[in-house]
């Protein structure tokens, strides 16, 4: 891998990452269509592990509050680092019980591009449900929703950040506490697969220390600029016009894929 491959995997996991784009979706038609891969599991894992500083560093107040919250046991921290666990669980249920169809769905190009054209019908929803939301709080069913719809974007081409925030809406959360609530959310989720793949890390190939470093730094990057576009863009009602670009990929990509022949 050279630097400038690095830079650029790294600045569009960043990004794919936090906006309701996938980047899963984006990996896969990367590799299809553009011959690019991320040249194994350790570079994914570094990247996404940065990702999940970048929603540290954004949200570094509310983590510093909820950190202390924890140590002092605070009623309302434990209750929200619970609703949090509590979403977290259907994705970790679905990849136990349904691990390898999941795994076989990134073999097929065509899952990746519905998985987009999904991600945009449920982006465009946003619009409607944007005005709507007027609760500061997750309440325990919801934050239960959020974690299956958390669960539905393991699949290619479906946006987590996209899903669990337009899930949140739906339920009334206000947009503010849907993306702090969905991106916090992701931490857990990081970190639960950036300590599975420990063993990856630790067989980086030699030399290849540099590189690594340079897409982990432009995942962060990227990442934390991704995270402020998304929340304006969401508080200013406009989310919903990320929609126009997965239709837009979504199609051309399954279009590509019938003028390949499959």
């Amino acid at each position: 891998m050279d630097e400038l491959k690095a830079l650029f995997l790294g600045v569009v996991q960043g990004l794919t990452e936090f906006l309701p784009v996938s980047s899963s979706g984006h990996l896969v038609v990367a590799q299809n269509v553009l011959g690019v891969s991320n040249d194994g599991l350790a570079f994914e894992v570094t990247v996404h592990l940065a990702t999940l500083v970048s929603v540290l560093i954004y949200y570094r107040q509310r983590v510093a509050a909820l950190s202390v919250g924890l140590l002092r046991r605070d009623p309302p921290t434990l209750v929200f680092v619970g609703k949090l666990t509590v979403a977290t669980l259907p994705a970790v249920g679905l990849v136990l019980l349904a691990g390898d169809f999941i795994e076989a769905q990134f073999e097929s190009p065509w899952v990746t591009g519905v998985g987009f054209l999904a991600t945009g019908c449920v982006v465009w929803t946003t619009r409607w449900t944007v005005p709507r939301a007027s609760l500061g709080n997750v309440g325990w069913g919801p934050a239960f929703a959020i974690g299956c719809a958390q669960a539905l974007a393991i699949l290619p081409g479906i946006s987590r950040s996209g899903i669990t925030v337009a899930t949140a809406l739906a339920f009334g959360i206000k947009p503010r506490a849907a993306a702090e609530f969905s991106f916090l959310m992701s931490v857990i989720a990081i970190a639960g697969a950036g300590v599975r793949s420990i063993p990856e890390l630790r067989a980086l190939p030699p030399g290849s220390g540099a590189f690594f470093l340079l897409g982990g730094l432009a995942a962060l990057l990227s990442g934390v600029l991704a995270i402020g576009l998304f929340v304006r863009m969401l508080n200013g009602g406009a989310l919903y016009r990320y929609a126009y670009y997965t239709w837009g990929l979504g199609l051309t990509f399954l279009a590509w894929l019938v003028l390949r022949g499959g």
